[in-house]
């Protein structure tokens, strides 16, 4: 990570970590997220060097805090930087859609990590339609070493607008790795101040109507911008040609052959007259972008205003899939361009592989959660409505204890429906931060409303599924300041719920005992199940292990822990059951379930 502090020098380095340098490099005073995948390993970077480069950086409650904090400093005249995942822009867009319209002093850029085939996450939207909702101007780099250098650049853009700008990786680019050219950081003001105009950011009716007629020319402005923007380039001088923006403009670069290819690195506004000008005498054109038709449907209307009858080709005609990213293979196959000699996709291995889906860690405190609440409920069963988080895993055997998922805190919110319109047990679960996150106000929703559903709020310690970030439960003690952690049970009963009782998951009974008389009262009830995270513990280095074994004499072949707990530490040796010492971290719940008490400490 230090490396990433040299004000010269090549490295090779993560998409993530070569825009923390772009930052730096850009003189990025204050940054602010809430971590989500593919973006996490920025925010985790800049926790650890942030302060060393005079970035001051925070892990927000959530991302419509951490926009509204990065907004207020670039309104403050400081070069302000938010980060997010593509689905946290939903959550921030509220504030998004008006600060369009205020703008901002100092240079602010909006980072939006886009997941193509949603490789960790619940769906794969295409957030360059965020761009043209709001009139903001968009950058998409193609690999890590032009995102710290379009970073730069998207910076002075929007200075040079007044407006904050959209910056639009996706996985591939966040998570390659590539060589990147340091060099020496600009000097950017880390402190600024704050000049007062109510006309332009306080959006009561009357100013907002002035502030949309500006936002429009500052669109028109950003539209000059990209017509002569050095990452709108042209590269070749077939007569097909090829209009791609992001990654998928590596795949065309490497893939096809004899063709011309308009390169947009800044897509939004689409520079008309450009793409105008490249379409016009070409035989035809292919559009190559992953996910929706941004571009096809830009470029079929360019030709249609400009008279230009060029054959185009893209998803509209059935040439480019719609659905997941892109890849060799996707390029190979388009038919109307020729593929390079020599090119043949990767064949996949012809020996089969065993699966491996993901699964709860060996010693994961919301497997005895999971064991416990089964329990508890008993064969009648119940709605279990799951949350975004590694809890999400209780989907799979033996448990199954997510039947209904949406967004962060949506497990809460939904609860609520079902309870009032159900007669069925609802049980709600949830993780720490996510609860700090979005749960907070659907849980004084249900308080408000009288609903009857049983919140698990699954608390282990840290942010796990996305790195190990902290979050208001924890604390914090990066960047030169220290906090101290929000108690969760408090928050709780302040939010109106009487019933709350916070429980060991390792002590599976007593777990299960609580869980149960929850289910029994009558009104709203919260379980706080609250365990560390092993990995997290691992990683500080404070995990005590004790390797747990089974007495094969008192192991009568049950094999009720194989079933109903699914440690990933057991293994079946022929009728045996045997615990993995490698991978057992002693937690000793599988001996708090063992009906023979056939398991214990090995010695």
């Amino acid at each position: 990570m230090e490396r990433l502090l040299d004000d010269s020098g090549k490295l090779l380095v993560l998409g993530n970590e070569a825009i923390v340098r772009g930052c730096i490099e850009a003189g990025v005073a204050f940054a602010s997220t809430y971590p989500g995948t593919p973006s996490s390993e920025i925010g985790n970077t800049l926790q650890k060097i942030g302060q060393k480069a005079g970035v001051y950086f925070e892990f927000s409650t959530n991302e419509k805090v951490a926009l509204e904090a990065a907004a207020a400093a670039a309104a403050a005249g400081v070069r302000s930087f938010a980060f997010m995942k593509h689905v946290g822009v939903n959550v921030a867009a509220d504030p998004i859609m008006t600060l369009a319209y205020s703008g901002v002093d100092g240079g602010m850029v909006i980072l939006t990590a886009d997941d193509p085939s949603c490789h960790s996450s619940q769906n794969e939207q295409d957030n360059r339609y965020y761009s043209t909702l709001s009139l903001l101007p968009m950058f998409e780099p193609a690999t890590p070493a032009e995102a710290k250098e379009m970073l730069k650049e998207a910076f002075k853009v929007s200075e040079e607008l007044g407006s904050p700008v959209f910056f639009r990786t996706t996985t591939r680019v966040n998570h390659a790795r590539g060589v990147i050219e340091n060099t020496k950081p600009e000097r950017e003001p880390t402190k600024g101040k704050f000049v007062k105009d109510a006309c332009r950011f306080v959006n009561i009716p009357a100013f907002a109507r002035m502030n949309r007629l500006k936002l429009l020319e500052r669109n028109e402005a950003a539209l000059r911008i990209s017509e002569s923007s050095p990452y709108n380039t042209i590269e070749g001088d077939g007569q097909v040609g090829v209009i791609t923006s992001g990654v998928s403009y590596t795949y065309a670069k490497e893939w096809m052959e004899d063709v011309s290819i308009l390169k947009l690195g800044m897509s939004n506004p689409l520079p008309e007259e450009l793409v105008a000008y490249f379409i016009r005498d070409k035989d035809l054109v292919v559009i190559v972008e992953e996910l929706e038709p941004f571009l096809e449907d830009q470029v079929l209307r360019v030709a249609r205003q400009n008279g230009i009858s060029t054959p185009i080709f893209g998803k509209r005609t059935g040439h480019m899939p719609r659905a997941f990213e892109y890849s060799p293979d996707v390029i190979s196959k388009v038919g109307v361009v020729p593929v390079r000699e020599g090119k043949e996709p990767l064949q996949a291995p012809t020996m089969a592989l065993p699966s491996r889906p993901p699964m709860l860690c060996a010693g994961c405190p919301h497997r005895g959660t999971f064991y416990a609440l089964k329990k508890a409920v008993g064969k009648e069963g119940a709605i279990y409505s799951s949350d975004i988080g590694c809890y999400t895993l209780g989907i799979q055997p033996p448990f199954e204890t997510a039947d209904f998922l949406l967004c962060m805190g949506g497990s809460v919110g939904a609860a609520g429906g079902f309870s009032a319109v159900t007669d069925q047990k609802v049980v709600a679960i949830i993780g720490d931060s996510t609860f700090f996150h979005t749960g907070v106000p659907p849980l004084m929703n249900a308080t408000f409303n009288g609903h009857k559903f049983v919140l698990v709020i699954v608390d282990n310690r840290t942010t796990a599924m996305t790195g190990h970030q902290p979050h208001p439960g924890t604390g914090r003690n990066h960047g030169g300041r220290d906090t101290p952690a929000l108690a969760i049970e408090p928050l709780v009963k302040a939010c109106g719920v009487e019933y709350v009782v916070t429980v060991d998951p390792l002590d599976v009974k007593s777990t299960q005992k609580a869980i149960k008389a929850a289910l029994e009262h009558d009104g709203m009830s919260v379980i706080v199940s609250q365990g560390p995270c092993p990995l997290e513990l691992k990683k500080r280095r404070v995990l005590k292990v004790s390797t747990y074994a089974v007495d094969q004499e008192k192991c009568v072949k049950c094999y009720h822990c194989v079933e109903a707990l699914a440690c990933t530490a057991f293994y079946r040796d022929g009728k045996d059951v045997k615990i993995d010492a490698d991978l057992c971290i002693g937690c000793g719940v599988c001996a708090d379930i063992c009906p023979r008490g056939a398991m214990g400490v090995l010695e």
